[in-house]
């Protein structure tokens, strides 16, 4: 990169030295994103809370499993009730603390709602990987 002063006074130039031919190799992937979406067409659930349930119960605690992903608590909980609201369901047992600590835990309902979803995602990925292998090979270069 190289500076210049222009004719105004404070004025610069900036070109960038880049040579002429560039050989590029594009690979293509194929990026899909899966929600489900409400009435409206609001998104309420994805991945990433697909993540948070998991999390939730490997860990049996809605902070740390928000901690792991980097989220606060506080959204954590607005998340989870945006979709227990939602889907119309209770996703989660709270017991409060005292001597025994408190936790939380799945429901039946949550645990099945999160293989399913699961299973969703690992479905339309395959399709998704399928119909792009032909637009793949005839766009991509090499």
């Amino acid at each position: 990169m190289a500076w210049k002063t222009g004719g105004r006074q404070g004025a610069r130039i900036f070109r960038l030295r880049v040579p002429i031919y560039i050989r590029i190799y594009i690979g293509m992937n194929l990026h899909v994103k899966l929600a489900l979406a409400n009435g409206e067409g609001e998104e309420f659930c994805g991945y990433g809370l697909l993540q948070l349930l998991e999390g939730i119960g490997a860990h049996g605690s809605i902070q740390q499993a928000a901690r792991d992903m980097d989220l606060s608590y506080v959204k954590a909980l607005k998340i989870l009730n945006r979709l227990e609201r939602e889907l119309g369901e209770t996703l989660l047992v709270r017991h409060k603390g005292g001597a025994s600590r408190g936790h939380t835990e799945l429901t039946p309902f949550a645990c099945r709602f999160c293989g399913d979803f699961a299973a969703l995602r690992r479905q339309v990925r395959r399709s998704a990987d399928a119909a792009f292998k032909g637009f793949q090979r005839r766009y991509e270069r090499k």
